[in-house]
Parts: C-alpha cells; sequence; structure tokens
C-alpha cells in the first residue's frame, strides 16, 4: 500500500520512462506534473537512460535519475510513489511487465506496484507491426486486469518513428487524477 499521504505534502509521481524517441521529451510530462502540485522522480530503464538528458531532468526534478538497484546497506533513495505514470512505455517493458520480469529496477517497481496499491498509468509508444503482435495485445489485458489504466496512443507506422506530435504526456496525469490527490 503506499504511504498515507501527509496533509499539505504533494504527491510523488515516478516516471518511468523507457528507450523510445520520445523520451527525450519527458520533461513535457515533468513540467506538467510540477503544475499540478506534484513531485516528480524519474526511473529510467537500463536502455531508456541513453533516451533521457539525464542532466536536464535532475534538474528539473530535483532527484538524481535512478536506473539501477542499490547496493545492500544504501539507504533508501526518495520517498514513495504515490502514483507511476510510465511514459513512453516500449513494447519490450509492457510484455515484461506483464509476464512478471523484473530483470531491471523499473520492471522491478512496476511488478510490486500494483499489489502495494500504487496507482499506475502506462502510455504505450510503439509501432503498428508491434501493437499487432498477439503478446502485446495479451499483455495489455494482463495490465488491465492488474488494475493499470492504459493511455490512448495510436501506435506509429513501422520503421517510420515520429508520432512525437500525437504523444500525449498529460494524458497520465489525466489518467492518475482520480487517485492522485492532494490533501489540504
Amino acid at each position: 500500500m503506499t504511504e498515507p499521504q501527509v496533509p499539505g505534502k504533494k504527491p510523488f509521481l515516478y516516471v518511468v520512462a523507457c528507450a523510445a524517441g520520445v523520451a527525450d521529451d519527458v520533461g513535457k510530462l515533468i513540467t506538467a506534473a510540477q503544475e499540478a502540485n506534484r513531485d516528480v522522480g524519474v526511473v529510467a530503464t537500463p536502455q531508456g537512460l541513453g533516451f533521457t538528458d539525464t542532466e536536464a531532468v535532475e534538474a528539473q526534478t530535483g532527484y538524481p535519475i535512478r536506473s539501477a538497484w542499490r547496493s545492500p546497506g544504501e539507504p533508501r533513495p526518495g520517498r514513495a510513489a504515490d502514483a507511476i505514470a510510465v511514459a513512453p512505455a516500449t513494447f519490450n517493458t509492457v510484455n515484461k511487465w506483464a509476464a512478471g520480469i523484473s530483470d531491471n529496477l523499473a520492471l522491478g517497481i512496476l511488478c510490486e506496484a500494483p499489489a502495494m496499491g500504487v496507482p499506475i498509468a502506462v502510455l504505450p509508444y510503439l509501432n503498428s507491426a508491434q501493437a499487432a503482435h498477439p503478446a502485446y495485445r495479451q499483455s495489455l489485458e494482463r495490465l488491465r486486469g492488474m488494475g493499470v489504466l492504459i493511455g490512448s496512443y495510436e501506435p506509429h507506422p513501422p520503421k517510420a518513428g515520429g508520432g512525437a506530435g500525437r504523444y500525449r504526456w498529460e494524458e497520465a496525469l489525466e489518467l492518475l487524477a482520480p487517485r492522485l490527490s492532494v490533501t489540504p
């Protein structure tokens, strides 16, 4: 279960960023969340780390981007998440998460969060060939069954990339809004 929100304390949103071309725009989601009175921390998949401007994100959030497990004996970094936005969510991350594969920090957090009562919104970013794969459709259904909220992104054509102009970062906050309110 998530920690109860302390009155007057901003809810803490984790953004899980995966390896997709739009990940370099994750600052848009961070800005929107901060404008909505949320604190934000970013966890990147190991490959997703190379798709983000680490210095810019850390300056914007005030927290280091996490991408690796902490060592035994190291203090727990930061606060517990009140909600999680997986954006951009790749084909690989969606399928591994739904299968219960926890081979990196981001997936470890995602595999545990639903059972801990942490609301999660997912904004997929993939091409139409990947979206047509039966495993992907099954993975989305499994995640929905776990209570995960799935965004409305329309996949882009294979080998074309793009779609960044159609990627609605703020949709993550819209999906989470009923579950992520500030206590007066």
